[in-house]
Formats: structure tokens, C-alpha cells, sequence
């Protein structure tokens, strides 16, 4: 797929591997739509875009963020070419700690948001004959520490549901795979942090989010008969 002029979507984009996201792929000359709650970061990063770019403050989990995303790609655009679904929250707590809101709160983004994202868009990308769905999952999906269950099984269920649709979209020409990637150095774990929950952080040289949004750029500028359906990128010195 060659970028330039084609119409992207980025959710979860405010700041760290989103932003880096949607700054590789406005920087290969693509138009951007970039949405997350906070406006005022948003805007901030539309600004300093090269390339034209529209925002959506939304709640991701909200059921009606899907169709607005769309509809706002083909009232600003004309129409949509990549979804990258990279929204997401961490908890992680002993479960006398736990929250069951935030954990509900936590499957509601990381899972059903990209669910109700991807099968929106699918189907739009299948009658145009084009396009491509990239989640991002994380090298959670195949590791089982302890008060991680919860991020770690949806991680799981991310994987499973987008190679599935990977292989019902065969042939229609619309692309989908998965990016994982190991400790990457955003604020998620500032985050935590501010909850009064204890992050589990590794000292070691942490993937940039530069380094993400590289290899997603890499995903989507494949041939039209490749199509790359899982990547993981692991930090260097990653020992997990």
C-alpha cells in the first residue's frame, strides 16, 4: 500500500505509541483522523502535523464511537483506508485490590472497543475493495504473570478474534493483523502509578514508541499480495 493520500484512523492517539503512530503514517503522506478524551492534546498534535488531520475527542468504549469515526472519515476525507485500533488501558492489582469496574472498564476498551471498531470498518473496507485493520495487542497475549490476568486475557482474545477476521477477509483485498509489543516506554505505567498500583517495569532499554510506529508503517506499506499478520517487537533486552 503506498500512503500517500490514503485516509487513516488512529484511536488512543493523545500520546505515546498512538501519537508516534499517527505521526509516521502523517509524515508518509497520509490524511489522519486521530481520536482519544483528551481534546486539548489532540489538537496539540493535529497542529504539528505535516498533513491534513482531523480529531475526534471520543470515549473509545462508548458504542457509538465507531460509526462517528466513520462517518467523520468520509465528511472530512471522502472516505477510510486504515483503522489502527491501539487504544488501551493497564490495571494490574492483587485481587484484594482488584477493581471490577476498572477491570470491566479495561475489557470494554482493550476488547469490545476494538471488536466494534474492526467489524465497523471491515465492512466498509470490503465494499470498497480495500483497506486495512491493524490492532495493537502486546506480548501480554502470550505470557500468564500474576495480577495480570485480566490485560493478559484480552491481549489473548485480540489476537484470536483479529486473526479470525484476517482469515473471513481473505481475498476481498482488505489487510488485518496484529503489532505486539514488549515494555515500551510511554506513560501507562505513570498511570498506574497515580491509581496507587505498583507497575511491573524491567530496567532495561525500552522500545520507543518510534520504534511501533516504524514497524506499523512497515505493516501497511506490503505489497498487495503480503500481508504481515502478527508482529511482535520486543525490546533488545527484554527478559520476559
Amino acid at each position: 500500500m503506498k500512503l500517500e493520500g490514503k485516509v487513516a484512523i488512529v484511536t488512543g492517539a493523545s500520546a505515546g505509541i498512538g501519537a508516534a503512530i499517527a505521526r509516521e503514517l502523517s509524515n508518509a503522506g497520509a490524511k489522519l483522523l486521530i481520536t482519544a478524551r483528551r481534546e486539548d492534546r489532540l489538537q496539540a498534535l493535529a497542529e504539528e502535523m505535516p498533513g491534513e488531520t482531523a480529531i475526534l475527542p471520543a470515549d473509545i468504549g462508548a458504542r457509538e464511537t465507531a460509526d462517528q469515526l466513520l462517518a467523520l472519515a468520509k465528511d472530512k476525507f471522502g472516505r477510510a483506508d486504515i483503522i489502527v485500533n491501539n487504544a488501551g488501558l493497564l490495571s494490574t492489582n492483587p485481587l484484594e485490590n482488584i477493581d471490577l469496574d476498572l477491570m470491566s472498564k479495561m475489557i470494554e476498551v482493550n476488547f469490545d472497543a476494538v471488536v466494534r471498531l474492526s467489524y465497523t470498518f471491515a465492512r466498509e473496507f470490503k465494499a470498497q475493495g480495500s483497506g486495512a485493520i491493524i490492532n495493537v495487542s502486546s506480548i501480554g497475549a502470550i505470557m500468564s504473570p500474576p495480577t495480570w490476568g485480566v490485560y493478559c486475557g484480552v491481549k489473548a482474545a485480540v489476537e484470536s478474534f483479529t486473526a479470525s477476521l484476517r482469515i473471513e477477509l481473505g481475498g476481498t483485498g482488505v489487510k488485518v493483523g496484529t503489532i505486539a509489543p514488549g515494555t515500551t516506554a510511554t506513560e501507562i505505567f505513570d498511570v498506574q502509578r497515580e491509581r496507587g498500583e505498583n507497575p511491573v517495569e524491567q530496567d532495561i532499554d525500552a522500545v520507543e514508541p518510534e520504534d511501533i510506529a516504524r514497524a506499523v508503517r512497515f505493516m501497511l506499506e506490503q505489497p498487495d499480495r503480503a500481508n504481515v499478520a502478527r508482529l511482535q517487537l520486543f525490546s533488545s533486552a527484554e527478559s520476559a
